[in-house]
Protein backbone atom coordinates (compact mmCIF):
# COMPACT_ATOMS: atom_id res chain seq x y z
CA UNK A 1 0.00 0.00 0.00
CA UNK A 2 1.36 3.44 -0.92
CA UNK A 3 0.72 6.77 0.78
CA UNK A 4 0.43 9.94 -1.22
CA UNK A 5 1.71 13.20 0.18
CA UNK A 6 0.81 16.44 -1.53
CA UNK A 7 3.79 18.43 -2.72
CA UNK A 8 3.91 22.18 -3.22
CA UNK A 9 4.65 23.07 -6.85
CA UNK A 10 8.22 24.07 -7.55
CA UNK A 11 9.59 23.17 -4.11
CA UNK A 12 9.76 19.39 -3.82
CA UNK A 13 8.49 19.88 -0.27
CA UNK A 14 5.32 18.39 1.12
CA UNK A 15 2.55 20.68 2.28
CA UNK A 16 3.13 19.48 5.83
CA UNK A 17 6.80 20.42 5.65
CA UNK A 18 5.95 23.92 4.45
CA UNK A 19 3.33 24.27 7.17
CA UNK A 20 5.86 23.17 9.81
CA UNK A 21 8.48 25.65 8.59
CA UNK A 22 5.99 28.52 8.49
CA UNK A 23 4.66 27.59 11.93
CA UNK A 24 8.18 27.62 13.40
CA UNK A 25 8.83 31.03 11.83
CA UNK A 26 5.54 32.39 13.16
CA UNK A 27 6.32 31.05 16.62
CA UNK A 28 9.69 32.81 16.64
CA UNK A 29 8.10 36.09 15.54
CA UNK A 30 5.32 35.88 18.13
CA UNK A 31 7.73 35.03 20.95
CA UNK A 32 9.54 38.29 20.23
CA UNK A 33 6.35 40.15 21.11
CA UNK A 34 6.37 40.77 24.85
CA UNK A 35 2.62 41.36 25.00
CA UNK A 36 1.89 38.04 23.30
CA UNK A 37 4.21 36.17 25.67
CA UNK A 38 2.79 37.85 28.77
CA UNK A 39 -0.91 37.67 28.00
CA UNK A 40 -0.81 34.34 26.17
CA UNK A 41 1.52 32.40 28.46
CA UNK A 42 1.80 34.15 31.83
CA UNK A 43 -1.31 36.23 32.53
CA UNK A 44 -3.78 33.39 33.33
CA UNK A 45 -1.34 31.84 35.82
CA UNK A 46 -0.43 35.20 37.32
CA UNK A 47 -4.07 36.12 37.85
CA UNK A 48 -5.04 32.76 39.35
CA UNK A 49 -2.04 32.47 41.68
CA UNK A 50 -2.15 36.15 42.56
CA UNK A 51 -5.76 35.98 43.65
CA UNK A 52 -5.15 32.74 45.50
CA UNK A 53 -2.19 34.04 47.47
CA UNK A 54 -3.14 37.68 47.98
CA UNK A 55 -6.80 37.27 48.97
CA UNK A 56 -7.02 35.39 52.29
CA UNK A 57 -10.61 34.24 51.75
CA UNK A 58 -9.85 32.85 48.29
CA UNK A 59 -8.60 29.57 49.76
CA UNK A 60 -11.28 29.24 52.43
CA UNK A 61 -14.42 27.12 51.89
CA UNK A 62 -17.61 29.14 51.63
CA UNK A 63 -21.25 28.04 51.96
CA UNK A 64 -22.20 30.23 48.99
CA UNK A 65 -20.16 27.90 46.77
CA UNK A 66 -21.41 24.67 48.31
CA UNK A 67 -18.42 24.35 50.61
CA UNK A 68 -15.91 24.85 47.83
CA UNK A 69 -13.12 27.39 47.93
CA UNK A 70 -13.32 30.31 45.51
CA UNK A 71 -10.01 29.18 44.01
CA UNK A 72 -11.53 25.77 43.17
CA UNK A 73 -14.33 27.44 41.23
CA UNK A 74 -11.90 29.91 39.64
CA UNK A 75 -9.61 27.28 38.07
CA UNK A 76 -11.92 26.62 35.07
CA UNK A 77 -12.38 30.39 34.79
CA UNK A 78 -8.61 30.86 34.46
CA UNK A 79 -8.43 28.33 31.63
CA UNK A 80 -11.31 30.04 29.86
CA UNK A 81 -9.52 33.35 30.32
CA UNK A 82 -6.52 31.80 28.57
CA UNK A 83 -8.55 30.63 25.58
CA UNK A 84 -10.34 33.97 25.20
CA UNK A 85 -7.07 35.89 25.44
CA UNK A 86 -5.37 33.92 22.68
CA UNK A 87 -8.36 33.39 20.39
CA UNK A 88 -10.07 36.77 20.58
CA UNK A 89 -7.18 39.22 21.04
CA UNK A 90 -3.96 37.67 19.71
CA UNK A 91 -4.98 35.57 16.68
CA UNK A 92 -7.18 38.14 14.89
CA UNK A 93 -4.68 40.97 15.39
CA UNK A 94 -1.93 39.03 13.63
CA UNK A 95 -4.09 37.82 10.75
CA UNK A 96 -5.66 41.22 10.09
CA UNK A 97 -2.25 42.90 10.21
CA UNK A 98 -0.85 40.42 7.70
CA UNK A 99 -3.72 41.10 5.32
CA UNK A 100 -3.45 44.89 5.68
CA UNK A 101 0.32 44.76 5.07
CA UNK A 102 -0.14 42.69 1.92
CA UNK A 103 1.56 39.60 3.34
CA UNK A 104 -1.34 37.30 2.48
CA UNK A 105 -1.57 38.70 -1.04
CA UNK A 106 2.15 38.18 -1.68
CA UNK A 107 1.98 34.63 -0.34
CA UNK A 108 -0.51 33.80 -3.08
CA UNK A 109 2.40 33.95 -5.55
CA UNK A 110 4.61 31.56 -3.55
CA UNK A 111 4.44 27.85 -2.68
CA UNK A 112 3.43 28.93 0.86
CA UNK A 113 -0.13 29.96 0.03
CA UNK A 114 -2.10 32.29 2.31
CA UNK A 115 -3.95 29.28 3.72
CA UNK A 116 -0.63 27.89 4.96
CA UNK A 117 -0.03 31.04 6.99
CA UNK A 118 -3.58 30.90 8.33
CA UNK A 119 -3.11 27.29 9.40
CA UNK A 120 0.30 28.08 10.87
CA UNK A 121 -1.22 30.86 12.96
CA UNK A 122 -3.90 28.48 14.21
CA UNK A 123 -1.26 25.90 15.12
CA UNK A 124 1.00 28.37 16.92
CA UNK A 125 -1.85 30.02 18.81
CA UNK A 126 -3.15 26.61 19.84
CA UNK A 127 0.29 25.71 21.19
CA UNK A 128 0.50 29.02 23.06
CA UNK A 129 -2.92 28.37 24.56
CA UNK A 130 -1.97 24.83 25.54
CA UNK A 131 1.23 25.96 27.26
CA UNK A 132 -0.48 28.86 29.04
CA UNK A 133 -3.29 26.57 30.20
CA UNK A 134 -0.88 23.88 31.41
CA UNK A 135 1.04 26.49 33.40
CA UNK A 136 -2.18 27.73 35.00
CA UNK A 137 -3.33 24.19 35.74
CA UNK A 138 0.01 23.12 37.22
CA UNK A 139 0.15 26.25 39.37
CA UNK A 140 -3.40 25.68 40.60
CA UNK A 141 -2.61 22.10 41.62
CA UNK A 142 0.90 22.59 43.01
CA UNK A 143 0.59 26.02 44.63
CA UNK A 144 -3.09 26.40 45.49
CA UNK A 145 -3.91 22.73 46.19
CA UNK A 146 -6.70 22.62 43.62
CA UNK A 147 -7.91 19.07 43.06
CA UNK A 148 -7.34 17.31 39.76
CA UNK A 149 -10.44 17.26 37.56
CA UNK A 150 -12.88 14.62 38.76
CA UNK A 151 -13.61 13.76 35.13
CA UNK A 152 -10.44 14.43 33.14
CA UNK A 153 -11.86 13.36 29.77
CA UNK A 154 -14.98 15.47 30.25
CA UNK A 155 -12.85 18.47 31.23
CA UNK A 156 -10.71 18.08 28.11
CA UNK A 157 -13.80 17.78 25.91
CA UNK A 158 -15.24 20.96 27.41
CA UNK A 159 -11.90 22.77 27.05
CA UNK A 160 -11.56 21.71 23.42
CA UNK A 161 -15.14 22.73 22.60
CA UNK A 162 -14.63 26.13 24.24
CA UNK A 163 -11.33 26.64 22.45
CA UNK A 164 -12.80 25.90 19.01
CA UNK A 165 -15.75 28.20 19.67
CA UNK A 166 -13.48 31.06 20.76
CA UNK A 167 -11.17 30.56 17.78
CA UNK A 168 -14.21 30.79 15.50
CA UNK A 169 -15.01 34.17 17.04
CA UNK A 170 -11.39 35.23 16.55
CA UNK A 171 -11.44 34.22 12.89
CA UNK A 172 -14.58 36.26 12.33
CA UNK A 173 -12.93 39.29 13.91
CA UNK A 174 -9.93 38.79 11.63
CA UNK A 175 -12.27 38.51 8.66
CA UNK A 176 -14.08 41.81 9.21
CA UNK A 177 -11.25 43.95 10.61
CA UNK A 178 -9.43 46.21 8.14
CA UNK A 179 -6.08 45.98 9.92
CA UNK A 180 -4.37 44.83 13.09
CA UNK A 181 -5.42 47.85 15.13
CA UNK A 182 -9.04 47.43 14.15
CA UNK A 183 -8.85 43.74 15.02
CA UNK A 184 -7.40 44.59 18.42
CA UNK A 185 -10.16 47.12 19.06
CA UNK A 186 -12.91 44.72 18.03
CA UNK A 187 -11.28 41.91 19.94
CA UNK A 188 -11.04 43.92 23.15
CA UNK A 189 -14.66 45.04 22.82
CA UNK A 190 -15.64 41.36 22.84
CA UNK A 191 -12.92 40.24 25.27
CA UNK A 192 -14.08 42.04 28.40
CA UNK A 193 -17.75 41.02 28.08
CA UNK A 194 -16.56 37.46 27.49
CA UNK A 195 -14.48 37.63 30.69
CA UNK A 196 -17.44 39.03 32.60
CA UNK A 197 -19.72 36.20 31.50
CA UNK A 198 -16.96 33.69 32.25
CA UNK A 199 -17.06 34.81 35.87
CA UNK A 200 -13.67 36.51 36.08
CA UNK A 201 -15.13 39.20 38.33
CA UNK A 202 -18.19 37.38 39.68
CA UNK A 203 -18.38 33.56 39.73
CA UNK A 204 -21.34 32.12 37.85
CA UNK A 205 -23.04 30.85 41.01
CA UNK A 206 -22.92 34.37 42.47
CA UNK A 207 -24.30 36.10 39.37
CA UNK A 208 -27.88 37.39 39.34
CA UNK A 209 -30.16 34.83 37.72
CA UNK A 210 -30.77 36.98 34.65
CA UNK A 211 -27.05 37.53 34.05
CA UNK A 212 -26.34 33.85 34.62
CA UNK A 213 -28.95 32.91 32.03
CA UNK A 214 -27.25 35.15 29.47
CA UNK A 215 -23.81 33.81 30.40
CA UNK A 216 -24.91 30.26 29.62
CA UNK A 217 -25.35 31.27 25.99
CA UNK A 218 -21.95 32.94 25.56
CA UNK A 219 -18.90 30.92 24.49
CA UNK A 220 -16.90 31.71 27.62
CA UNK A 221 -19.79 31.29 30.03
CA UNK A 222 -20.73 27.96 28.45
CA UNK A 223 -17.08 26.84 28.47
CA UNK A 224 -16.68 27.56 32.19
CA UNK A 225 -19.89 25.75 33.08
CA UNK A 226 -19.03 22.79 30.85
CA UNK A 227 -15.58 22.45 32.44
CA UNK A 228 -17.02 22.91 35.93
CA UNK A 229 -19.53 20.11 35.31
CA UNK A 230 -16.65 17.73 34.65
CA UNK A 231 -13.89 19.19 36.83
CA UNK A 232 -15.83 19.94 40.01
CA UNK A 233 -19.00 17.85 39.76
CA UNK A 234 -17.33 14.83 38.19
CA UNK A 235 -20.02 14.48 35.53
CA UNK A 236 -20.06 15.27 31.84
CA UNK A 237 -20.53 18.69 30.26
CA UNK A 238 -24.23 19.40 29.92
CA UNK A 239 -25.90 19.07 26.54
CA UNK A 240 -26.96 22.72 26.75
CA UNK A 241 -23.44 24.08 27.12
CA UNK A 242 -21.94 21.79 24.49
CA UNK A 243 -24.74 22.76 22.10
CA UNK A 244 -24.08 26.45 22.76
CA UNK A 245 -20.38 25.99 22.02
CA UNK A 246 -21.15 24.03 18.87
CA UNK A 247 -23.58 26.72 17.72
CA UNK A 248 -20.97 29.46 18.22
CA UNK A 249 -18.45 27.38 16.29
CA UNK A 250 -20.76 26.69 13.36
CA UNK A 251 -22.28 30.17 13.06
CA UNK A 252 -19.08 32.18 13.62
CA UNK A 253 -17.05 29.80 11.48
CA UNK A 254 -19.55 29.96 8.62
CA UNK A 255 -19.68 33.76 8.64
CA UNK A 256 -15.89 33.98 8.87
CA UNK A 257 -15.47 31.64 5.90
CA UNK A 258 -17.85 33.77 3.84
CA UNK A 259 -16.33 37.12 4.76
CA UNK A 260 -12.61 36.32 5.10
CA UNK A 261 -10.51 37.80 2.32
CA UNK A 262 -6.83 37.47 1.55
CA UNK A 263 -6.35 41.11 0.51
Amino acid sequence: MTTRTSTAPGTGMSSRSILAKVAVLEAKLMLRDGATVFFGLIFPTLLLVGLGLLLPDFQEPTPDLGGLRPVDVYAPVALTLAMATVAVTILPAYLAAYRADGVLRRLATTPASPSVLLNAQLVVNTVILAIGSLLAFASAVLILDVEWPSNIVGTLVAFAAGTIACFSVGLLIAAVAKNGRAASAIGMSAYFPFLFFAGVWTPGDAMPSGVRAIADFTPTGAAVEAMSDAWIEGGWPSALHLTVLLAWTVVMGFIASRTFRWE
